[in-house]
């Protein structure tokens, strides 16, 4: 398709309100409710969209300010996003799984005035997160406040001049959204991306993906908007005039073939899967379409690496699965592999508007227009994260192939990334055994896979029998687990025997983990616990 109207950097929002004069009594998303899906049109989203913003500029929200939401995708999480934008605030996306801990943090250091909510559930994890801040933002929830959210949208309506002049007055070089990422050790960061940084990878990724994408497709969205990833996908959709049909995440490979999108994003784990249903039926393009409806055209893997041999499986069976690599600070994406031009064991080649080059020691650089300023209240990470020079040190390490095309081949931050996408420090749960009277160390495992699991050290001093460890170990385990979000929690454990030395490598000269050393040691060990459990016979 022809890209060149869409590549004007603009606030996110304005690309659902210059859809209205064609698509306003048409279907933006399609909801699911009692077994049958639900359209909401492009003019109602528009409408939620600015009653929103009438109702933060009524209650002297300023331009600039946070505002944080939490809850599950759906078009009311959607509509105070770019609600929040387009009255030249900051949106601070909180996960849904967060624990009362992690929101709190978030809320605190982002100064958050004000947070919308969705869910009963969420609503009290934000509930006990604000009982421990001096100054708690206010709660707007956002299917009991639905009524005054309406009649803001009603009085915006009648005089949109406030709503209009504050999105005319947003500074592209302003922050429209801040994110919060994993580092390698303590609290997260927060990173400010600007309308400008997020708006050039846009327009970048549409120049690329150009051949695949078509106006008004069917997408299937489950991506939680509270990743850069998922909010991505909103946002096309916008741009491109799609309808989206909104999924739980649980829910969304079943529907597909109900569905039958003609767009289909989603990280690793999900692909897996739909490899192996279409193996399951046979391999062949038949399958394809009996497992997908037989529509799909685009299909993008992110937020963590995908197995080569999956893709060439998925081509093999008419899928040309898209991949790309990059961060949060990057807004997100640096590099992409093409529909044209694709290597199924790269990242791609690197986007119009960056640049990348390599360290001495491989280490990936980029610089570019998409590349965030700085961390949030956080100038030694900032200085730590640029070179003297300006280059933004991404922590992995790459090589470029003799045509061009970026491959990973090792990471410099001791950061997981799961299969599903979730990037976890590992030595932020490790650090929750320190001291701990039973357990001597621990040691979290993950990377491309679908749970984290653990090595447990057992005080030797203590001597204790192999059945009084298990149980023992096992009980701690379950105790850190309740304080985890979802996806940080360790599903599996084995109790190691032999310890970990400065002799055999697997720590330092100052006794500090060698985690690489310990991986290949135990990696056994770890890949058996991701095997399915067996059971024993009946009778047996």
């Amino acid at each position: 398709m022809d890209v060149g109207p869409f590549l004007a950097i603009q606030p996110a929002p304005r690309a659902v309100f210059a859809r209205l004069p064609t698509h306003r009594d048409r279907p933006r998303f399609h909801v699911r409710r009692g077994g049958a899906w639900h359209p909401v049109t492009w003019g109602q989203f528009a409408h939620a969209i600015r009653g929103v913003a009438r109702w933060l500029i009524e209650h002297d929200v300023a331009p600039g300010e946070r505002v944080a939401i939490l809850g599950e995708n759906s078009v009311a999480w959607a509509g105070a996003a770019l609600g929040v934008q387009a009255s030249g605030a900051v949106f601070v996306p909180l996960y849904p799984a967060s624990t009362p801990e992690q929101i709190a943090y978030i809320l605190e250091h982002a100064g958050v005035r004000c947070v919308f909510v969705i869910g009963a559930e969420p609503c009290a994890r934000l509930g006990r997160a604000r009982q421990t801040l001096a100054h708690p933002p206010d709660v707007v929830d956002l299917v009991a406040s639905e009524a005054l959210l309406r009649d803001a949208a009603a009085r915006d309506a009648a005089a949109p001049a406030a709503v209009d002049a504050r999105l005319d007055a947003i500074d592209l070089d302003a922050p429209a959204q801040l994110l919060y990422t994993s580092g390698t050790s303590g609290p997260p960061k927060g990173v400010p991306l600007s309308h400008r940084n997020v708006g050039v990878t846009g327009a970048d990724w549409l120049v690329c993906n150009a051949p695949l994408l078509a106006e008004g497709d069917r997408d299937l969205l489950w991506l939680p908007m509270s990743h850069i990833f998922g909010f991505g996908e909103l946002c096309h959709g916008n741009t491109l005039g799609w309808e989206s049909f909104l999924a739980a995440p649980s829910e969304a490979l079943d529907l597909l073939p109900d569905v039958a999108p003609q767009v289909f994003m989603s990280v690793p784990a999900y692909w897996e899967k739909l490899a192996r249903a279409v193996q399951a039926g046979g391999g062949g393009p038949d399958a394809v379409r009996r497992v997908t409806g037989g529509r799909l055209r685009f299909c993008l893997s992110g937020g963590a690496g995908l197995k080569p041999e999956i893709k060439h499986q998925l081509h093999a069976a008419g899928l040309l699965i898209i991949e790309g690599y990059g961060l949060t600070e990057t807004s997100p994406t640096l590099t992409l592999n093409r529909p044209d031009a694709f290597r199924f064991d790269s990242v791609g080649k690197v986007l119009p508007s960056v640049e990348l080059r390599l360290a001495d020691d491989g280490e990936i650089l980029a610089r570019g227009p998409s590349v965030f300023a700085g961390y949030w209240k956080d100038p030694a990470a900032t200085a730590a994260a640029f070179t003297p020079d300006g280059w933004f040190a991404t922590g992995d390490v790459g090589r470029f192939t003799s045509d061009g095309f970026l491959q990973i081949i090792d990471r410099k931050k001791d950061i997981l990334v799961t299969s599903g996408g979730k990037n976890i420090p590992p030595a932020n749960l490790e650090a929750r055994f320190a001291d701990d009277p039973i357990i001597e160390r621990v040691v979290v495992y993950g990377d491309a896979r679908p749970y984290l699991v653990a090595a447990v050290w057992v005080r030797p001093e203590l001597g204790l029998l192999p059945g009084e460890q298990a149980r023992l170990v096992a009980a701690r385990l379950d105790e850190v687990n309740r304080q985890l979000a979802r996806h940080e929690t360790l599903k599996r454990h084995f109790i190691a025997g032999a310890p970990l030395g400065v002799a055999d490598g697997t720590l330092t000269s100052s006794f500090k983990l060698r985690r690489k050393a310990v991986y290949e040691r135990l990696r056994a060990q770890f890949e058996a616990l991701y095997e399915p459990v067996r059971l024993p016979d009946e009778g047996g």
